[in-house]
């Protein structure tokens, strides 16, 4: 599948269960569309939802707070907003178009993964970070560029840094809450 909007992660071997939940989940939600498909990539798997990807982690959230039984394969969920050949000219367009979604006074990081390809991810980092006039936070960034490169293809995205879903530390934050420990925020991009 090579336009996806979600890029979801799952031990290696259970791509398919965590295909068949993430469909379970999104149909939940009302989307009788989503698709999913295998990546060349052990451990993730790449979906299409006719919902907007920020908004089905944010739906997602409260399901796995209130049903962590919900989620036994799906590690994580990332949004990706542009799917494109995975080359840094290819993958400064994609940041181009989404570059205004860090505004002004934002700051921003740049993340790379990089899997089954030879780019340079310091090339790429140098790159993309030309193509966004906001200061850089490493530490406590406003937004988070994602680029997730996957042999051929990239996926884009331009996330708050709570827009990714990451199933087992969100779980054992439920656990503390539920004991009346003091809540930790959780970054998981």
């Amino acid at each position: 599948m090579k336009d996806f909007n979600l890029l979801v992660s799952s031990a290696r071997g259970n791509e398919r269960e965590a295909g068949s939940e993430l469909r379970y989940l999104l149909k939940e939600l009302r989307d009788i569309t989503v698709e999913t498909g295998l990546t060349p990539v052990s451990g993730l798997t790449v979906a299409k939802t006719a919902i907007d990807p920020v908004q089905v982690v944010r739906k997602l959230r409260p399901i796995l707070s209130e049903k962590p039984w919900q989620f036994r394969y799906i590690l994580k969920i990332k949004p990706i907003m542009r799917v494109v050949q995975s080359d840094i000219a290819r993958v400064c367009e994609a940041v181009d178009e989404l570059a205004s979604d860090v505004r002004e006074g934002e700051t921003f990081r740049i993340s790379v993964q990089k899997r089954h390809s030879r780019l340079v991810s310091k090339e790429l980092i140098d790159e993309v970070a030309k193509h966004v006039p906001r200061k850089v936070d490493l530490m406590k960034p406003s937004k988070v560029i994602l680029v997730e490169i996957m042999g051929d293809l990239a996926g884009v995205s331009v996330l708050s840094t709570d827009d990714v879903l990451a199933v087992e530390p969100e779980k054992r934050l439920s656990r503390c809450r539920l004991k009346g420990a003091p809540s930790v925020p959780i970054s998981g991009v």
